[in-house]
């Protein structure tokens, strides 16, 4: 599987609708990338916190410095 593959399966993986042999082979995939093992991991973590409705601090100057990247981001999609 390439990791390309495995992105795009990523959703069915998370919502748990796909084949056993195709779970088998994600499993086996990310066992062996690295980089697909933390997407994997880091989205379902995300899924976990939002699902808790924690809330959560963040350090200070974070937030203006998200809050400035994010309103450039913005700008240029327009």
């Amino acid at each position: 599987m390439k990791c390309s593959e495995f992105l795009q399966l990523l959703d069915d993986e998370l919502d748990q609708k796909m084949a056993a042999e195709v779970r088998a082979a994600i499993e086996s995939h990310t066992l062996k990338c690295e980089h697909c093992e933390v997407v994997f991991n880091t989205t379902l973590k995300t899924i976990e916190i939002y699902k808790s409705n924690e809330v959560y601090e963040l350090p200070a100057g974070l937030r203006e410095r998200l809050h400035a990247a994010i309103m450039v981001k913005c700008k240029s999609c327009k």
